[in-house]
Protein backbone atom coordinates (compact mmCIF):
# COMPACT_ATOMS: atom_id res chain seq x y z
CA UNK A 1 0.00 0.00 0.00
CA UNK A 2 1.01 3.21 -1.13
CA UNK A 3 0.92 6.61 0.99
CA UNK A 4 -1.89 4.66 3.16
CA UNK A 5 -3.17 6.61 6.09
CA UNK A 6 -2.74 3.87 8.61
CA UNK A 7 1.03 4.15 9.77
CA UNK A 8 3.08 3.02 12.55
CA UNK A 9 4.72 6.33 13.04
CA UNK A 10 0.81 7.14 14.71
CA UNK A 11 1.44 3.91 17.48
CA UNK A 12 5.18 5.87 17.92
CA UNK A 13 4.57 9.82 17.98
CA UNK A 14 0.39 10.02 18.62
CA UNK A 15 -0.10 7.43 21.25
CA UNK A 16 -1.17 10.46 23.71
CA UNK A 17 -4.93 11.29 23.71
CA UNK A 18 -6.41 13.91 21.80
CA UNK A 19 -8.32 16.45 23.39
CA UNK A 20 -10.55 16.93 21.11
CA UNK A 21 -12.20 13.73 19.45
CA UNK A 22 -14.45 13.78 16.76
CA UNK A 23 -17.38 11.54 16.74
CA UNK A 24 -18.12 9.08 13.40
CA UNK A 25 -21.18 11.14 12.18
CA UNK A 26 -20.86 14.70 12.99
CA UNK A 27 -21.59 16.51 9.70
CA UNK A 28 -21.54 13.77 7.51
CA UNK A 29 -24.15 12.67 4.96
CA UNK A 30 -24.66 9.12 6.05
CA UNK A 31 -27.56 8.46 2.80
CA UNK A 32 -24.68 7.25 -0.05
CA UNK A 33 -22.66 4.85 1.87
CA UNK A 34 -21.94 1.50 1.28
CA UNK A 35 -22.67 0.71 -2.59
CA UNK A 36 -19.93 0.13 -4.72
CA UNK A 37 -19.41 2.54 -7.85
CA UNK A 38 -15.92 2.85 -9.58
CA UNK A 39 -14.25 6.39 -9.94
CA UNK A 40 -15.38 8.22 -12.99
CA UNK A 41 -13.09 10.64 -15.53
CA UNK A 42 -13.66 13.67 -12.92
CA UNK A 43 -13.27 12.23 -9.83
CA UNK A 44 -9.96 12.49 -7.95
CA UNK A 45 -8.15 9.24 -6.85
CA UNK A 46 -4.71 9.17 -4.43
CA UNK A 47 -1.46 6.45 -4.40
CA UNK A 48 -3.88 4.92 -1.38
CA UNK A 49 -5.42 2.02 -2.30
CA UNK A 50 -7.73 1.75 1.07
CA UNK A 51 -9.00 5.99 1.08
CA UNK A 52 -9.86 5.14 -2.95
CA UNK A 53 -12.02 2.08 -1.45
CA UNK A 54 -13.46 4.17 0.97
CA UNK A 55 -14.58 7.25 -1.45
CA UNK A 56 -15.73 4.19 -4.44
CA UNK A 57 -18.16 2.93 -1.65
CA UNK A 58 -19.40 6.76 -0.74
CA UNK A 59 -18.10 6.56 3.31
CA UNK A 60 -15.51 9.72 1.89
CA UNK A 61 -16.77 11.96 -0.77
CA UNK A 62 -17.33 9.86 -4.02
CA UNK A 63 -15.17 12.42 -6.05
CA UNK A 64 -12.31 12.25 -3.66
CA UNK A 65 -12.49 16.16 -2.24
CA UNK A 66 -13.06 18.22 0.62
CA UNK A 67 -11.90 14.97 3.36
CA UNK A 68 -12.50 17.21 6.68
CA UNK A 69 -11.95 15.32 10.09
CA UNK A 70 -15.57 14.77 10.22
CA UNK A 71 -15.83 13.01 6.90
CA UNK A 72 -12.45 11.09 7.00
CA UNK A 73 -12.87 10.18 10.89
CA UNK A 74 -16.55 8.87 9.45
CA UNK A 75 -14.95 6.92 7.07
CA UNK A 76 -12.63 5.01 9.01
CA UNK A 77 -15.30 4.06 11.98
CA UNK A 78 -18.07 3.12 9.85
CA UNK A 79 -16.61 1.69 6.93
CA UNK A 80 -13.73 -0.06 8.40
CA UNK A 81 -14.40 0.01 12.63
CA UNK A 82 -11.41 1.87 13.57
CA UNK A 83 -12.08 3.54 16.77
CA UNK A 84 -12.84 7.18 16.91
CA UNK A 85 -9.15 7.73 18.83
CA UNK A 86 -7.26 6.42 15.57
CA UNK A 87 -10.10 7.63 12.86
CA UNK A 88 -8.84 11.06 14.51
CA UNK A 89 -5.00 10.21 14.60
CA UNK A 90 -5.25 8.98 11.28
CA UNK A 91 -6.65 12.60 10.04
CA UNK A 92 -3.81 14.12 11.75
CA UNK A 93 -1.34 12.31 9.68
CA UNK A 94 -3.20 12.93 6.53
CA UNK A 95 -3.96 16.70 6.97
CA UNK A 96 -0.48 17.58 5.74
CA UNK A 97 -1.12 16.56 2.43
CA UNK A 98 -2.70 19.72 2.04
CA UNK A 99 -0.15 22.26 1.05
CA UNK A 100 -2.65 25.35 1.87
CA UNK A 101 -1.97 26.98 5.72
CA UNK A 102 -4.41 26.23 7.96
CA UNK A 103 -6.02 23.42 5.90
CA UNK A 104 -9.37 21.80 7.06
CA UNK A 105 -9.76 19.31 4.36
CA UNK A 106 -7.33 17.60 2.12
CA UNK A 107 -8.35 15.44 -0.76
CA UNK A 108 -7.18 12.25 -2.88
CA UNK A 109 -5.27 14.43 -5.44
CA UNK A 110 -3.69 16.05 -2.86
CA UNK A 111 -2.12 12.86 -1.77
CA UNK A 112 0.00 12.56 -4.78
CA UNK A 113 2.09 14.70 -4.29
CA UNK A 114 5.68 12.64 -3.77
CA UNK A 115 7.52 12.01 -0.89
CA UNK A 116 5.07 14.18 1.42
CA UNK A 117 3.15 10.54 2.41
CA UNK A 118 3.30 8.92 -1.25
CA UNK A 119 6.54 7.30 -1.73
CA UNK A 120 9.32 5.36 -4.02
CA UNK A 121 9.18 0.95 -3.73
CA UNK A 122 5.01 1.21 -3.63
CA UNK A 123 3.65 -2.71 -3.47
CA UNK A 124 1.31 -1.65 -6.03
CA UNK A 125 1.98 1.75 -7.67
CA UNK A 126 4.94 2.66 -9.73
CA UNK A 127 7.56 5.52 -8.35
CA UNK A 128 7.00 8.67 -9.50
CA UNK A 129 10.24 8.84 -11.45
CA UNK A 130 8.79 6.77 -13.92
CA UNK A 131 5.42 8.33 -14.18
CA UNK A 132 1.93 7.75 -12.66
CA UNK A 133 2.58 7.64 -9.33
CA UNK A 134 -0.80 6.64 -8.25
CA UNK A 135 -3.14 4.70 -10.21
CA UNK A 136 -2.98 0.77 -9.90
CA UNK A 137 0.05 -1.11 -11.67
CA UNK A 138 -0.45 -4.69 -11.84
CA UNK A 139 2.73 -5.22 -13.10
CA UNK A 140 4.64 -3.39 -10.00
CA UNK A 141 1.50 -5.90 -7.95
CA UNK A 142 2.57 -9.08 -9.39
CA UNK A 143 6.17 -8.51 -9.05
CA UNK A 144 4.91 -8.06 -5.18
CA UNK A 145 2.79 -10.73 -4.90
CA UNK A 146 5.30 -13.16 -6.20
CA UNK A 147 6.56 -13.36 -2.75
CA UNK A 148 2.91 -13.96 -1.28
CA UNK A 149 3.23 -17.93 -1.76
CA UNK A 150 0.87 -18.79 0.76
CA UNK A 151 -2.72 -18.76 1.09
CA UNK A 152 -2.79 -16.94 4.46
CA UNK A 153 -0.13 -14.32 4.29
CA UNK A 154 1.66 -13.59 7.73
CA UNK A 155 3.90 -10.96 8.64
CA UNK A 156 6.91 -12.83 6.89
CA UNK A 157 4.95 -12.62 3.43
CA UNK A 158 3.94 -9.12 3.98
CA UNK A 159 7.70 -7.98 4.46
CA UNK A 160 9.13 -9.88 1.85
CA UNK A 161 6.47 -8.18 -0.68
CA UNK A 162 8.12 -4.98 0.56
CA UNK A 163 11.37 -5.88 0.42
CA UNK A 164 11.56 -6.55 -2.88
CA UNK A 165 9.87 -3.55 -3.99
CA UNK A 166 12.49 -1.18 -1.89
CA UNK A 167 15.58 -3.44 -3.94
CA UNK A 168 14.09 -3.14 -7.00
CA UNK A 169 13.67 0.57 -6.48
CA UNK A 170 16.72 1.36 -4.87
CA UNK A 171 18.09 -0.45 -7.84
CA UNK A 172 16.37 1.24 -10.76
CA UNK A 173 15.36 4.44 -9.60
CA UNK A 174 17.84 7.09 -9.48
CA UNK A 175 15.52 9.20 -7.33
CA UNK A 176 15.03 6.68 -5.21
CA UNK A 177 14.24 7.91 -1.88
CA UNK A 178 13.57 6.04 1.84
CA UNK A 179 13.81 7.44 4.66
CA UNK A 180 13.23 6.77 8.50
CA UNK A 181 9.86 8.63 8.62
CA UNK A 182 8.92 6.40 5.25
CA UNK A 183 9.87 3.51 6.85
CA UNK A 184 7.92 4.25 9.55
CA UNK A 185 4.81 4.39 7.16
CA UNK A 186 5.90 1.69 5.11
CA UNK A 187 5.50 -0.67 8.12
CA UNK A 188 2.07 0.83 8.74
CA UNK A 189 0.84 0.47 5.24
CA UNK A 190 2.12 -3.45 5.39
CA UNK A 191 -0.10 -4.04 8.74
CA UNK A 192 -3.22 -2.60 7.01
CA UNK A 193 -4.14 -5.65 5.35
CA UNK A 194 -4.25 -8.14 9.04
CA UNK A 195 -5.65 -5.21 10.87
CA UNK A 196 -8.74 -4.88 8.34
CA UNK A 197 -9.13 -7.92 6.78
CA UNK A 198 -7.32 -10.69 8.81
CA UNK A 199 -6.79 -12.21 12.28
CA UNK A 200 -5.18 -9.78 14.67
CA UNK A 201 -4.60 -11.73 17.24
CA UNK A 202 -2.47 -14.22 14.54
CA UNK A 203 -1.05 -11.58 12.71
CA UNK A 204 -2.67 -13.62 9.58
CA UNK A 205 -4.55 -12.15 6.50
CA UNK A 206 -6.37 -14.14 3.51
CA UNK A 207 -4.66 -13.64 0.65
CA UNK A 208 -7.55 -13.57 -1.36
CA UNK A 209 -9.41 -10.50 0.23
CA UNK A 210 -5.77 -9.09 -0.28
CA UNK A 211 -5.69 -9.48 -3.99
CA UNK A 212 -9.51 -8.33 -4.50
CA UNK A 213 -9.28 -5.34 -2.44
CA UNK A 214 -5.74 -3.94 -4.30
CA UNK A 215 -7.20 -5.37 -7.81
CA UNK A 216 -10.39 -3.33 -7.58
CA UNK A 217 -10.53 -0.80 -4.98
CA UNK A 218 -13.75 -2.76 -3.09
CA UNK A 219 -14.28 -3.94 -0.09
CA UNK A 220 -14.20 -7.94 -0.33
CA UNK A 221 -17.66 -8.33 0.80
CA UNK A 222 -18.75 -10.84 -1.86
CA UNK A 223 -15.67 -13.13 -0.62
CA UNK A 224 -16.58 -13.09 2.52
CA UNK A 225 -15.33 -10.15 4.66
CA UNK A 226 -16.77 -8.28 7.31
CA UNK A 227 -15.65 -5.57 9.87
CA UNK A 228 -13.55 -6.68 12.63
CA UNK A 229 -16.39 -7.59 14.93
CA UNK A 230 -14.76 -5.01 17.76
CA UNK A 231 -13.27 -1.57 16.37
CA UNK A 232 -9.28 -1.55 16.19
CA UNK A 233 -7.55 0.31 19.12
CA UNK A 234 -4.15 1.90 18.85
CA UNK A 235 -2.30 -0.95 20.36
CA UNK A 236 -3.31 -3.56 17.69
CA UNK A 237 -2.02 -0.60 15.24
CA UNK A 238 1.29 -0.83 16.81
CA UNK A 239 1.68 -4.52 17.98
CA UNK A 240 1.13 -5.82 14.08
CA UNK A 241 3.00 -2.43 12.60
CA UNK A 242 6.05 -4.32 14.40
CA UNK A 243 5.10 -7.77 13.67
CA UNK A 244 6.28 -6.53 9.88
CA UNK A 245 9.00 -4.50 11.22
CA UNK A 246 10.50 -7.44 12.87
CA UNK A 247 9.61 -9.50 9.74
CA UNK A 248 11.80 -7.31 7.58
CA UNK A 249 15.18 -8.05 9.00
CA UNK A 250 16.90 -10.74 7.03
CA UNK A 251 18.91 -11.92 9.88
CA UNK A 252 17.80 -15.00 11.53
CA UNK A 253 17.13 -15.12 15.34
CA UNK A 254 19.86 -18.11 16.10
CA UNK A 255 21.66 -20.99 14.03
CA UNK A 256 22.55 -24.49 13.98
CA UNK A 257 24.81 -25.36 16.43
CA UNK A 258 27.46 -26.22 13.96
CA UNK A 259 27.46 -23.11 12.12
CA UNK A 260 27.84 -21.53 15.30
CA UNK A 261 30.42 -23.72 16.52
CA UNK A 262 32.71 -22.63 13.68
CA UNK A 263 31.31 -19.00 14.13
CA UNK A 264 32.66 -18.48 17.54
CA UNK A 265 35.88 -20.00 15.99
CA UNK A 266 36.33 -17.51 13.52
CA UNK A 267 35.37 -15.08 16.08
CA UNK A 268 38.25 -16.38 18.38
CA UNK A 269 41.42 -16.13 15.92
CA UNK A 270 39.81 -12.91 14.77
CA UNK A 271 40.42 -12.03 18.69
CA UNK A 272 43.78 -13.53 18.70
CA UNK A 273 45.06 -11.71 15.83
CA UNK A 274 44.05 -8.24 16.87
CA UNK A 275 45.73 -9.10 20.65
CA UNK A 276 48.85 -9.72 18.05
CA UNK A 277 49.31 -13.23 18.28
CA UNK A 278 49.40 -15.80 14.74
CA UNK A 279 47.99 -19.18 15.70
Amino acid sequence: MKASIISASLALTLASAHPSIISSRDAVNTSDTGAFIAAGPDDLRGPCPMMNTLANHGFLPRDGGNITRENAVYALTEGLNFNASVANIMWEQAIIANPEPNATFFTLDNLNRHNVLEHDASISRSDAAFGNNHVFNQTIFDTTTAYWTEETLDANQLANGKIFRQLQSKAFNPNYTFTSTTEAFSLGEMSAPILIFGDIPAGTVNKSLVLFFFENEKLPTELGWTKQATPINLDQVGTTSQLISNATSLITASQPAAAQAVLSRRNLVRDLHSGGLII
